[in-house]
């Protein structure tokens, strides 16, 4: 993490109204994979053929350029299905990150590389 940005509080809670569209667009995007992909799963002992639903390519178009959006940012999905991301940060000298998910109004917590969303902690 050392050469990504550093995201401050308020960088962050300030990318909330994009971030929540991007999320709702990647959380919707992936189950319309998953439907599109289920056929396919049934099939694969026979002979695994098949064909897309209607969405399908549309669906991989966004969820490449909203994940696309999000990495070049420096922003780290964590669940696509609940919304939850990490920014990286800083915090007394450490590296750490902003944990933040999706319906939450603002950053509100932190925790450090190896402890996740389990070890978050308030700011």
């Amino acid at each position: 993490m050392s050469e990504e940005h550093a995201f401050t509080v308020e960088e962050a809670n300030g990318l909330i109204p994009e971030l929540s569209r991007a999320l709702v667009a990647i959380r919707d995007a992936h189950r319309e994979i998953l439907a599109g992909a289920q056929p396919f799963r049934r099939r694969a002992p026979t002979d695994g053929g098949g064909r897309q639903p209607d969405g399908y390519w549309e669906a991989m178009a966004t969820l490449r350029r909203e994940l696309e959006g999000l990495i070049g940012k420096g922003i780290v999905l964590r669940d696509a299905e609940t919304g939850l991301i990490d920014f990286p940060s800083r915090r007394d000298d450490r590296e750490v990150f902003l944990c933040w998910r999706l319906g939450e109004k603002q950053v509100g917590y932190w925790h450090g590389p190896e402890s996740g969303f389990a070890g978050r902690r308030p700011l």
